[in-house]
C-alpha cells in the first residue's frame, strides 16, 4: 500500500447523495480478486452509454477532473453492499481522498484499508470546497496536520483516528501490520513446534 502525506490538485465534483457500491462499481464487473484494472468500470453507468460510447455529461469524462486525486460528494457515500471492489476501483482511478459529508461504515472502513483517505466534514465545509472545485481551485490535503487547505488560503481540519492516521502515514495494510510481527510469530511457531509437536500438522 502506498504512503499517503499529502495529495496537491484539483478535485472533482460530484454533488450526489446515496451513491451506492453498485453505482460506484457495477456487479458485473466483481469476477475479479485483483484490485486493478478496476478504474476503467469506475461509475460505468454514469461514464458510459448503453452502447459503450463515453457520455459528454459526466464530470469524471471532463478535462481535468478525469486526473483527479481528490473526490468530493454527498452524504451517505459508499452505502449498499459492502464490496471492497468500489474502493479499489477508486484507487485504481487515481483518487486518493474522497471527501463527504457522511459515509457508509463499511466503505469508510475499507478506504483507510486500502490507501485512501476517507473525510467527513460537515455539510457547509463539503459546500465550500464543492464551489472549490467547481472553480478548478487548487487543494491540498495534508494528512500530518489534518488539514484541507484551499488555493485562497482559507483551511479546514478534519479528524482522523490515530491509529489508522499512522497506517497511511506508514503505507501499512494489514497484511503489512501483521509483517511486521514476523520475528514473534517465528519465535511462537518454534516454541509449538518444540513444546506441543503434536500440534504441527
Amino acid at each position: 500500500m502506498e504512503k499517503f502525506i499529502k495529495v496537491k490538485g484539483i478535485a472533482a465534483p460530484l454533488p450526489m447523495i446515496n451513491i451506492d457500491t453498485d453505482m460506484i462499481i457495477p456487479k458485473q464487473f466483481l469476477k475479479t480478486i485483483k484490485r486493478s484494472g478496476l478504474g476503467k468500470n469506475l461509475f460505468h453507468e454514469l461514464r458510459y452509454d448503453l452502447q459503450g460510447n463515453i457520455r459528454n455529461d459526466f464530470v469524471l469524462n471532463w478535462d481535468p477532473y478525469n486526473e483527479a486525486e481528490i473526490l468530493i460528494t454527498g452524504e451517505n457515500f459508499g452505502c449498499g453492499s459492502s464490496r471492497e471492489h468500489a474502493p479499489w476501483s477508486l484507487l485504481d482511478f487515481g483518487f486518493k481522498s474522497i471527501i463527504a459529508p457522511s459515509f457508509a461504515d463499511i466503505f469508510f472502513n475499507n478506504c483507510f484499508k486500502n490507501g485512501i483517505l476517507p473525510i467527513k466534514l460537515a455539510q457547509k465545509s463539503v459546500d465550500y470546497l464543492m464551489n472549490e472545485a467547481e472553480l478548478k481551485n487548487m487543494l491540498i490535503i495534508d494528512l500530518v496536520s489534518q488539514s484541507i487547505q484551499c488555493e485562497n488560503g482559507k483551511l479546514f481540519e478534519f479528524g482522523v483516528d490515530p491509529f489508522r492516521k499512522k497506517c497511511l502515514l506508514e503505507g501499512l495494510d494489514d497484511i503489512a501490520l501483521t509483517l511486521k510481527e514476523s520475528n514473534k510469530i517465528n519465535d511462537y511457531e518454534a516454541r509449538i513446534e518444540k513444546n506441543k509437536p503434536w500440534l504441527i500438522i
